[in-house]
């Protein structure tokens, strides 16, 4: 396969011109898409962890998928990570010191890098960007989007996990079409007067301190709009165009109709049941069959079609592609930024273990020996950070 280099900015890029069938159809694919979807919009960060070992060069490992809201919860992540293999895993007791060492710090700081027993870990941050068309309408799955030959639309079904087994590296070979929007959002910035000034500065920044941009596998959820309005998330991320159409699927039969007030708030016994608005509508009673029959049409729909988007009581969902990117430096993925908004503080996330992996009964912190002892005060000590609105 033939190889050229592109050079900006002091960053390299190696270009691979597809050859294969099924590549070049995923380039033309990626050529169409920049064509007819030029405008992107940029949602915001998201977080996640990645390790590097000794023998990995400077390539990264995702060990915590890149979908986290905020750095806090990549680091509980990373807690609870760690935690379970000085539970399950360590080989001895000086492995699980090891380990339950870097769970207390993070209990108590916000740490963004450490190492343990020689792998480094590092809390990452992405860009969340969607392409738009000229009549801002979000990018919906391509046609070469991997997809089931045969769908489970079953509530049990479980599809990829995202960004399982995702290896960051700065020298993989890419695409043409992928070269090219690599170099294009290393000018990525924040613009804009809505923006604190302390968003832009890290903006700018981080421009300046990790020059070259990392893309990372697309991602597929669920975005609504209503009237004339703002597409807004109708569901969390998912690593197949498909288990977002499964999440729609269950929304538009369990959800929607609830939220309307056309099934009655759900009990455990209906979710076992599966009543749902297919199933009330089958039975053919009750004074809201007909505005349930419009949801379950579309759900339908939405199965034998492959549908990308379907709309319902002036509520269009559909299903858009969105694709993030991590900025990267000397060192590597860049880490949280300073104004990015935390939501919640450090804190025990798991009963504490002995040395040999056994786990011991929590102690009685101060909050419960206040209430015990019949005061009920508890001392808040607020956010030790600013948010970001």
């Amino acid at each position: 396969m033939d190889q050229d280099d592109m050079h900006a900015d002091g960053c390299d890029v190696v270009v691979r011109i597809p050859v294969e069938p099924v590549e070049a159809a995923v380039e033309a694919d990626a050529r169409d898409a920049a064509v007819h979807n030029g405008t992107l919009a940029v949602r915001g960060p998201l977080f996640g962890v990645a390790a590097q070992g000794a023998g990995d060069g400077r390539r990264w490992r995702v060990v915590v998928e890149v979908t986290q809201g905020c750095p806090q919860e990549a680091r509980d992540a990373l807690n609870s990570l760690l935690w379970f293999r000085a539970k399950d895993e360590a080989g001895d007791r000086a492995e699980r010191r090891a380990l339950l060492a870097a769970v207390a710090r993070l209990e108590r700081e916000r740490v963004d890098e450490l190492t343990v027993l020689g792998t480094r870990f590092r809390i990452v941050r992405a860009e969340e960007y969607a392409g738009m068309n000229v009549h801002g309408d979000i990018e919906t799955p391509r046609p070469t989007d991997p997809e089931p030959p045969v769908p489970d639309w079953s509530r049990a079904a479980r599809g990829p996990r995202v960004d399982e087994g995702l290896v960051l590296d700065p020298d993989a070979p890419l695409s043409p079409a992928l070269a090219a929007e690599r170099l294009t959002l290393r000018s990525l910035v924040y613009t804009g007067a809505r923006f604190p000034h302390r968003v832009l500065r890290d903006s700018e920044h981080a421009r300046a301190s990790h020059p070259d941009v990392l893309l990372l596998p697309a991602l597929f959820r669920v975005v609504e709009r209503s009237g004339g309005g703002a597409w807004t998330p109708g569901s969390g991320l998912h690593a197949s165009a498909h288990d977002a159409r499964r999440t729609l699927d269950f929304a538009l039969v369990w959800w929607q109709p609830r939220s309307r007030g056309l099934i009655p708030e759900a009990s455990a016994e209906d979710f076992l049941a599966q009543r749902d608005a297919r199933t009330l509508v089958a039975e053919g009673t009750g004074p809201s069959v007909a505005e349930l029959a419009l949801y379950a049409e579309a759900a339908d729909r939405l199965r034998a079609e492959r549908l990308n988007q379907v709309e319902v009581h002036g509520t269009t969902s559909r299903i858009g592609r969105t694709r993030r990117l991590v900025r990267w430096g000397p060192d590597g993925p860049e880490g949280p930024r300073p104004s990015d908004v935390e939501n919640h503080a450090p804190s025990a996330m798991h009963p504490p273990l002995d040395e040999d992996g056994n786990v011991l009964p929590e102690e009685p912190g101060e909050e419960d020996e206040a209430y015990e002892a019949g005061t009920g005060e508890v001392e808040d000590r607020g956010d030790p950070e600013d948010a970001v609105s």
